[in-house]
């Protein structure tokens, strides 16, 4: 049983059950406009995706209610004409001072990006950059920029008599200042460096609006930074009444971990004043594949995780805080992405390989019974590995080898540290055979070996993969992990 709350903590507590239950009434008498089942996040960071309209057949098929694009592309857009989906379309973060600065140039945005397409396509959300409260290098030229872009925006809307269509933005967790994993819930706050300058402002134009707080929520990422303390099927949905958490400040019970982040945003929001307005899931999901020095990503907790959501939200469950309140969510993402940089995650989100094949049977409606779903590969990544790694050319850059591109990719690793590719050069243990492939897996493995504790990737611009087979060969000896 729940220990009361602290005496010391009843304001804050009364304050956030008086929100949570003046929004469960609003809620209960409008929708969060949503079709049948989860929204996607249609990226294209890939080579030889299908194309927008095979998108679309892949979408249906996969039971999608709505979708979100990066972009405004207008053949994704005339693709989508018709669907009577719910579409998200997005300004792009560089010149969200362009929009702020000038009523004219938001104006034409939505006159060259929108209104060829609607009401044809059914626009339901304009989302005025992503993420940009994560990127620090734009904190001058575009945090302060955002609400103004977003108010001319909103302007042009009106003055076009658009009132269907709704601004916002989209923000990571790492704009609370705890990151994605406030604990409890009821201790979550927006950070100081943002909090008034930017968040505050924010929140009031959403208010006004009656638009979203949209967030991008990953228990992925919570689970795999503390999987020693946070059960795996408390993240997957799946601890039902054996995994829970209790809130010491508001008494609230947790059985999963995107309830926990969620209400943690809701409750840094009351704090600055602003506990109704309504929240949307922009991003969610978890990858079906990583790297070898990451865990848990796999088809296996990828598809548990996604049908369960989508099994929940169907339901209309809201979270503790806000029981029964609905809201819009969107899986991330439709193809695995294999142009995008970063760890190996990044690359592994998709409900579809970029050949259109399905990565795992899924019904973002809903409504299909788990026990249907055929047999999942058993998972092998949920622990730690614990042996060497290395980094070298992929199989399939080897084998349709570009060599302007992984002579660009050697030479660039070759110019970072100290000595990094000495042992390549004539005359040294691993200059022969003199070979592209062969100097570039021990450049890529030096490289990689010498900066990956600050930050450096086994990517190379999609050439490189890491790798347990130890690549060294006669007195040529590679380094690992």
């Amino acid at each position: 049983m729940a220990t009361a709350p602290p005496l010391r903590a009843l304001p804050l507590l009364l304050l956030l059950l008086c929100a949570a239950f003046s929004f469960h009434v609003a809620a209960a008498h409008g929708t969060s406009g949503g079709g049948h089942g989860l929204g996607v996040n249609y990226g294209r960071v890939a080579d030889d995706i299908p194309s927008p309209r095979r998108s679309v057949e892949l979408l249906r098929a996969a039971g999608a209610g709505s979708v979100k694009i990066y972009d405004a592309n207008p053949g994704v857009l005339r693709a989508l004409a018709g669907t009577r989906w719910p579409v998200s379309i997005m300004v792009p973060n560089e010149i969200i001072p362009d929009m702020a600065a000038s009523a004219a140039a938001a104006d034409r945005w939505v006159a060259e990006n929108l209104v060829p397409y609607y009401p044809a396509t059914r626009v339901k959300f304009l989302l005025v950059g992503n993420e940009i409260l994560s990127d620090y290098s734009i904190a001058n030229s575009t945090w302060p920029r955002l609400v103004p872009a977003m108010e001319n925006i909103h302007l042009s809307l009106r003055k076009r008599g658009i009132s269907s269509v709704k601004v916002g933005t989209t923000l990571a967790m790492d704009a609370l200042a705890d990151g994605a994993f406030p604990r409890p819930p009821s201790a979550a706050a927006f950070r100081a460096d943002i909090a008034d300058a930017v968040v505050r402002p924010l929140l009031h134009f959403l208010n006004g609006t009656n638009s979203y707080y949209f967030v991008d929520a990953y228990p992925y990422f919570v689970w795999a930074g503390n999987n020693l303390t946070v059960p795996l099927d408390y993240a997957l949905f799946q601890g039902g009444g054996h995994t829970r958490y209790v809130d010491p400040v508001t008494g609230l019970t947790y059985t999963n971990l995107l309830d926990e982040m969620l209400d943690a945003v809701t409750i840094a929001m009351a704090k600055l004043g602003y506990g109704r307005v309504k929240l949307a899931v922009a991003e969610t999901g978890w990858p079906n594949g990583c790297d070898y020095d990451q865990i848990g990503g796999n088809v296996h907790n990828a598809a548990i995780y996604n049908r369960n959501l989508a099994a929940r939200m169907a339901k209309n469950p809201g979270t503790p805080l806000r029981p029964g309140a609905k809201m819009p969510v969107f899986v991330f993402s439709l193809y695995n992405e294999d142009l995008k940089g970063g760890p190996g995650t990044e690359r592994y989100w998709g409900l579809y390989y970029a050949n259109g094949t399905a990565v795992y049977p899924i019904d973002l409606t809903g409504r299909r019974p788990q026990s249907s779903y055929p047999p999942l590969p058993a998972p092998e990544n949920n622990t730690p590995y614990k042996g060497p790694i290395w980094c070298v050319l992929s199989a399939a850059a080897s084998k349709k080898l570009n060599e302007t591109a992984v002579g660009n990719a050697l030479t660039y690793a070759c110019g970072q540290g100290n000595g990094t590719c000495d042992a390549i050069q004539p005359g040294k243990k691993c200059y022969l055979p003199n070979t592209t492939v062969a100097h570039a897996n021990y450049a890529f493995n030096s490289y990689w070996q010498q900066f990956r504790k600050t930050g450096a990737t086994c990517y190379f611009n999609n050439l490189a993969k890491q790798t347990i087979k130890d690549p060294s060969h006669g007195s040529c000896k590679f380094r690992s992990t």
